[in-house]
């Protein structure tokens, strides 16, 4: 989700919730329901509107507010307000929340303009950039605690694993796996499993990536704006820097990647964070945790287009494809993921070199 300006307007079907959170709005008093327009688009059942503040409204951040209209029976609005709270007391940058509606799954929240991460890099400011999304991210690590958000664990793992051979390889590729087939995938799933669960365990976003972080320049908050982490759960350490750095939505030469990576890695290491002492091994966490992450947004891309006609990641598959070749054809116990893609996919095999 990203706050910004160009989404398409809202489905005719979704009305009676939007005249229900204008008449929510109009009780509040704060902004002008008629100037509700789209503010983002999104993957979820939840829409984003932005809104003029009303002249007489004072003491509010800004001159346009957001609303968020998350269905409850679909959505956990709670959550986002409980997460929204572990991340300010963390000290970064996330949405005022303003006023709230539970019970309908309606939030005000304070603007945090429209300019994405994904906006606003380019190869002259990305190690600004970056470094200030580190920089967030270990403070919000530093201020991890067990118990208060579910966790990443083997089940969590494997369902989001699972949305690649079901959606990807059965609905997209159209194939179904054989006996053999299925052996070797839930190999390289159980090696990717193993890895995660011997991380040290963090508060962990989900999806901290170009499209959840806005730009933020005009020094009234500390850059990066942080969007979309109401499903944010207690996992791996290397989970979020593999979200920003091996981002679906944008790519870049891996020698910058590994450059941030260590750089990361040793100003983690200054902080007192449980990283992997060992910068190969540590890399090996961050290279196993993508590829999770990628075969989860493989399957989860190609339901979003089957299921819920959204095609607009679709053109992303590529990108995501990229990362799994290259990264399985690093590592002896993954390999067998490209020799199944290559059947799959009919490609010849690409040579690849093992840590």
């Amino acid at each position: 989700m990203s706050f910004s300006s160009n989404s398409p307007a809202a489905p005719a079907q979704t009305d009676a919730r939007l005249t229900l959170l204008k008449a929510w709005l109009t009780s509040l008093n704060l902004v002008a329901p008629d100037s509700a327009r789209p503010a983002s688009s999104d993957a979820s059942f939840r829409r984003y509107f932005r809104l003029d503040v009303l002249p007489g409204a004072t003491n509010l951040p800004g001159n346009t507010l957001i609303a968020m209209d998350a269905p409850p029976e679909r959505e956990n609005v709670p959550a986002f307000v409980k997460v929204a709270g572990l991340l300010k007391k963390a000290g970064v940058s996330v949405p005022e929340i303003i006023a709230q509606d539970l019970d309908n799954g309606f939030l005000l929240l304070s603007d945090l303009g429209t300019t994405t991460y994904l906006d606003a890099l380019n190869h002259d400011n990305a190690a600004v950039l970056y470094a200030e999304a580190l920089e967030s991210l270990m403070k919000v690590q530093q201020a991890s605690e067990p118990g208060l958000l579910p966790e990443f664990d083997r089940a969590f793992i494997l369902r989001e694993m699972n949305l690649f051979p079901e959606w990807f390889i059965g609905k997209h590729l159209g194939a179904t796996l054989t006996d053999v087939q299925e052996t070797q995938l839930n190999k390289v799933f159980e090696a990717i499993t193993a890895n995660i669960l011997s991380q040290q365990q963090v508060f962990m976003h989900r999806d901290y990536h170009s499209r959840n972080l806005m730009h933020i320049n005009d020094g009234s908050i500390p850059n990066p704006g942080i969007l979309d982490f109401q499903d944010a759960v207690f996992g791996p350490i290397t989970y979020d820097i593999a979200s920003l750095l091996r981002d679906a939505y944008i790519q870049w030469d891996e020698e910058l990647v590994l450059d941030w990576v260590i750089r990361y890695w040793q100003r983690a290491k200054q902080l007192g964070l449980p990283v992997n002492p060992d910068i190969d091994a540590f890399y090996r966490d961050f290279e196993f945790t993508a590829l999770q992450r990628h075969l989860k947004i493989l399957g989860l891309f190609a339901r979003l287009n089957y299921r819920d006609g959204k095609s607009l990641y679709m053109g992303d598959l590529p990108t995501v494809l990229d990362y799994v070749r290259k990264t399985a054809n690093r590592y002896t116990e993954l390999k067998p993921l490209v020799r199944l893609l290559d059947t799959l996919e009919n490609k010849t095999p690409q040579v690849g070199y093992t840590f």
